[in-house]
């Protein structure tokens, strides 16, 4: 059984779910369908973060918080280049992270976060990043879905405890399929794991995002280059009209 996630916000319905709405019993009978054509459509689907170990991903997806992947493989090598451990982020200026990622944007909260999250990895885990989920999320600047891109990547199933990312575009796309009635992003990892495979969990997110990023943008979406449009409630409303 999946981990129950609990939230403390208020539920919300989905922004992006079709008129017709959620049905767990109809997203299911259309999941196999949807993961097939996905890893047709995306056999090599991965993360667009620029890495070579655990450390280097984690630092890029912090750094990726309300900024484009582009973006930080841009300042990530120069980052890398003079701090490559977690003992040598732990030990930086402020002043000199700042400089160095100020292009991604809300940099001083996110050079507090880079190195908060380097100490605690360099005191409490010898400078290994963590292949806990627990204790991935007890780090500064980490949440759920940090962890998530982290684990999978790294140690998918069963070498971790990972669950599926959901990021802007796993969110809107997993509504307009109907996969989820809420717009939460941990209610929203809790339908996809009740329906896509355990052995999926990994990939699945990666897939959506290839699909939010082509045709199932935030605005006029493409349904007809869409390589799961029979199994879209969304594109075929669009269609019926």
């Amino acid at each position: 059984m999946p981990e129950v996630i609990r939230s403390g916000r208020p539920r919300r319905s989905a922004e992006y779910l079709p008129k017709n709405g959620y049905d767990e019993k109809d997203a299911r009978r259309r999941i196999g369908p949807i993961t097939l054509a996905l890893d047709r459509a995306y056999p090599r689907a991965r993360t667009a973060l620029h890495h070579e170990n655990p450390f280097q991903l984690l630092v890029a997806t912090i750094l990726s918080a309300r900024c484009t992947d582009e973006a930080v493989n841009r300042v990530t090598p120069a980052l890398f280049a003079h701090y490559p451990t977690a003992h040598a982020l732990a030990a930086a200026r402020p002043v000199d992270i700042e400089r160095l990622i100020k292009s991604t944007g809300f940099f001083r909260q996110k050079t507090k976060a880079l190195i908060g999250c380097a100490q605690a990895i360099a005191g409490r885990f010898r400078g290994t990043v963590p292949r806990r989920m627990a204790d991935l999320v007890s780090l500064p600047g980490v949440a759920r879905k940090t962890a998530n891109v982290v684990l999978s990547v790294c140690w998918a199933r069963p070498r971790s405890d990972h669950g599926i990312s959901v990021d802007t575009h796993v969110r809107r796309v997993s509504q307009r399929l109907a996969l989820t009635k809420d717009d939460d992003p941990d209610r929203i990892e809790q339908d996809l794991m009740r329906l896509v495979p355990q052995s999926k969990w990994a990939v699945f997110p990666h897939q959506l995002v290839q699909l939010g990023r082509g045709p199932c943008k935030a605005q006029n979406p493409q349904h007809e280059q869409c390589p799961v449009l029979a199994w879209c409630p969304t594109a075929l409303e669009a269609r019926a009209v």
